[in-house]
């Protein structure tokens, strides 16, 4: 069964600034994401490392995580070794590929001394990635959560950014089954325009009505809205409660046919109702 931890907001911040590692304390982001990887240049990469290991306690309920460089890289090793060694919440690692990369991610965390709640986040970001999800999703338990990296896709598709993104929604669906069918959280990619407001929020909706549990950020403006719509709303809360109701009254009085608001009522509405108030309740108990 997929966790069920409040992800709607999952913010990246440089690793290499401290003033921004310092101000994401107060941003009501779900998760944070300290990279390592695109936002640090090559000379800052060690102090990087030393820097976000160390600053990984201090954020209260947020989840927080470590990006490491790619596993093609020379610094991949090394920060591996020390996020094991720190013991965030997660290790997301870029462009992995195959079932096979995710055991050896594995190996080198338990080598370091990973504790148990130390979980790979993996970036799917390839064609090969998108036509492997399956296999690397199912690939570890300590793989919980698949992070969608649609800049990097739409370059190795030659793909245009489009508002739709429709050249990439056949990639977003087969990594949107992989999670679903192994049961693991899925990210939806980032939002390159800043100051483009709607068109954000018109992705966060796109990414919610496809299923992701929440999305990738690389702005702090981009926090609030992604929370609001990625959260259920007051008027999908009562009808579930009002779901839940119909159902169990129903089946107490012996009834096979339940309706609510005109419209017929089965075990998977239920079952999806369940999860909208479990969810409401975990986003109020943070």
């Amino acid at each position: 069964m997929t966790e069920l931890r409040p992800r709607r907001s999952v913010l990246y911040m440089p690793g290499a600034n401290e003033r921004a590692l310092e101000k994401a304390k107060t941003l009501p982001a779900d998760a944070l994401i300290l990279d390592l990887e695109d936002a640090v240049a090559p000379d800052a990469k060690e102090s990087a490392r030393e820097r976000v290991c160390a600053a990984i306690s201090g954020y209260g309920s947020r989840e927080v995580t470590i990006r490491v460089n790619g596993l093609d890289t020379e610094w991949h090793d090394a920060d591996l070794r020390a996020a094991a060694a720190a013991g965030p919440a997660a290790v997301v690692v870029p462009k992995v590929n195959s079932a096979a990369e995710v055991h050896n991610i594995e190996r080198a965390l338990e080598l370091g001394g990973a504790p148990d709640h130390t979980k790979i986040w993996a970036m799917v970001e390839t064609p090969v990635a998108m036509l492997h999800a399956e296999e690397i999703a199912g690939a570890s338990e300590r793989l919980t959560v698949l992070v969608m990296g649609t800049n990097d896709l739409a370059k190795e598709l030659h793909a245009e950014f489009v508002p739709d993104r429709g050249p990439l929604l056949g990639g977003l669906s087969l990594c949107l089954l992989a999670a679903r069918a192994t049961g693991k959280v899925i990210l939806d990619g980032v939002y390159n325009d800043v100051k483009d407001a709607a068109g954000f929020e018109a992705e966060c909706l796109q990414g919610r009505q496809y299923g992701f549990d929440g999305k990738t950020l690389i702005h702090p403006s981009q926090v609030e809205p992604c929370n609001r719509i990625f959260a259920p709303s007051a008027e999908e809360i009562d009808r579930s409660r009002r779901i839940i109701a119909a159902f169990e009254e129903a089946r107490a009085a012996g009834r096979g046919v339940v309706t609510v608001d005109g419209r017929m009522i089965e075990n998977l509405h239920v079952e999806n109702a369940q999860r909208v108030l479990a969810l409401a309740e975990a986003i109020g108990a943070k």
